[in-house]
């Protein structure tokens, strides 16, 4: 049995133990409190430097925390963004929460004044996408840029894309009897899986010397729809203050869905210079090959690493393939799923377009380069539809100083710049009756401004790709027109969503009809 003095002592024991457990809450608490009011203070801090930064450039009223990102997401068919447009003619201020703030400009002689710089990309949103395409050509900066710019040039070479059509026209053929035996089905179609596929199918032969058969590969599906969630996620995570930090996102469901996607993709890649790799192994390729007097795109980068040593890494290799899978996939598809949805909304047009196409090919079984550069009212109709639907709605930059633009407003460096071109598309004041599908404002002779017309970007970092991306758009015109009639469904109205590329919520469904005789079809739609 305890004496009584054990038995205090035990006691003031206890009584110290808590006293000190006490102190140790009290100190964190007060920790606590001062790390919070420092977050109060820089938070009010950065927020008054971005409100005075932005003071100049009205903007629709936001809440000081989660500013308009209740109504960004509700969103639907772009409306908002259009209602803005009309709103602020130039620019308007967009806070995607309380201390983040772009100033989104649809003014082609604002958009002139920042392309003709040399801003970085969004340093947040870059450091987002390189944990799927890497440090590519998309997100490089400054000399880095121009390096890989001036080496992958020739890949686009006109005489290099002259040799490309006929592959894009077998691509697209593939697609369209496989359209041709789900219309015996049902009439009914959701366009974009395929043409996506199709696209993909396209950039892996003509750049990538890829031998297989994307569309009837279950591995591509994969990557297709990897993409896909890719995309989408991207801009649910710059829109999401709790999903900036890397460790936070990764433990969240969406962030290991992330992770799964991006793992989908790179072995994608991976196995496409793989194969190329062992290609260039098997005996006289390697000097057939060097022989040429244009390479393709993958070609450019293996040679690159394989005569300079250490200039091209394995890291730098795979980042170009990544984002040039993506990007002359993607893009392209969206575009001409846009194209065809305008087409068949306006019957009038695609009948021109089919009478013109029909002069010149007959049935249209050899489709050449010179073909192209021929179809001027079919050249229209794609502008137009590229107008209305810019397969990359917008850019963003960050302001490496401060610049001004042409009505004397300002912003200082640091400021977030979104080059909107689906605003400045839909701009009434740039484009008289935006939504009307008119293309004859493309018409030979007419003019617009430099900066109103930018399906691919402008400037010294315009689309490396896009004359081969005109050209597959064309392609895949002239021969869906050649095959089927084209109509809307009335149940399914696409619904216009931003992602990196221009999609559809509820994706794109037409209704086809396979023309009987295509060559001698003249029946008014």
């Amino acid at each position: 049995m305890q004496s009584p003095c054990t038995m205090s002592e035990s006691v003031l024991s206890l009584f110290r133990l808590l006293g000190s457990i006490s102190g140790i809450l009290q100190v964190t608490s007060l920790f606590i409190l001062v790390l919070l009011l420092l977050k109060v203070a820089q938070f009010y801090l950065q927020r008054q430097r971005l409100l005075k930064a932005v003071q100049h450039f009205p903007s629709p009223p936001s809440h000081w925390l989660y500013g308009h990102s209740r109504e960004i997401k509700k969103d639907q068919g772009l409306q908002l963004t259009l209602k803005w447009v009309e709103k602020f003619p130039s620019a308007y201020s967009r806070w995607l929460w309380g201390t983040k703030c772009q100033l989104s400009i649809h003014d082609p002689e604002y958009i002139k004044v920042v392309l003709g710089r040399t801003d970085p990309k969004v340093q947040e949103s870059s450091r987002f996408m390189a944990q799927w395409l890497g440090y590519g050509l998309l997100l490089k900066n400054g000399q880095a840029w121009m390096e890989h710019r001036r080496m992958l040039n020739p890949a686009f070479h006109s005489n290099i894309l002259k040799n490309y059509v006929e592959t894009m026209a077998d691509s697209m053929q593939v697609m369209l009897d496989k359209w041709e035996e789900l219309i015996s089905h049902s009439p009914h179609l959701e366009i974009f899986g395929h043409i996506s596929l199709m696209s993909l199918d396209t950039i892996m032969k003509c750049a990538f010397s890829y031998q297989g058969n994307v569309q009837t590969d279950k591995n591509s599906q994969y990557y297709t729809k990897a993409i896909e969630n890719l995309a989408t996620m991207l801009v649910t995570r710059i829109r999401n203050i709790f999903y900036q930090n890397n460790i936070i996102y990764r433990l969240t469901p969406e962030g290991r869905r992330n992770l799964r996607a991006c793992q989908l993709a790179h072995e994608h890649t991976d196995r496409v210079i793989r194969l190329r790799k062992a290609q260039l192994q098997k005996e006289g390729e390697l000097e057939k090959v060097r022989q040429k007097r244009h390479l393709d795109f993958l070609d450019i980068l293996l040679f690159a690493r394989m005569e300079n040593g250490s200039s091209l890494s394995d890291k730098d290799l795979r980042a170009e393939v990544d984002t040039f899978m993506f990007a002359g996939h993607d893009t392209t598809a969206s575009g001409i799923s846009w194209i065809l949805y305008a087409l068949a909304s306006h019957p009038e047009h695609q009948q021109r377009c089919r009478e013109e196409i029909q002069s010149l090919l007959g049935d249209g079984a050899s489709i050449t380069w010179d073909h192209l550069d021929q179809m001027p009212y079919t050249t229209m109709c794609i502008k137009e539809a590229l107008r209305l639907y810019p397969p990359v709605p917008g850019i963003g930059r960050e302001l490496s100083k401060p610049i001004t633009f042409p009505d004397g407003r300002s912003l200082p460096k640091g400021i977030i710049v979104l080059l909107n071109f689906y605003a400045l598309h839909h701009n009434p004041l740039v484009w008289p009756n935006p939504e009307v599908f008119d293309p004859f404002r493309f018409a030979p002779g007419s003019s617009y401004h430099s900066h109103a017309f930018l399906p691919f970007s402008a400037g010294r970092r315009n689309c490396i790709g896009k004359q081969f991306a005109m050209y597959e758009m064309k392609v895949a015109v002239v021969l869906t027109l050649l095959r089927f009639k084209l109509e809307v469904d009335p149940s399914k109205f696409p619904n216009p969503t931003v992602t990196v590329t221009l999609k559809s919520e509820n994706g794109i469904h037409l209704h086809l009809k396979k023309l009987q005789k295509p060559w001698c079809d003249k029946e008014r739609l």
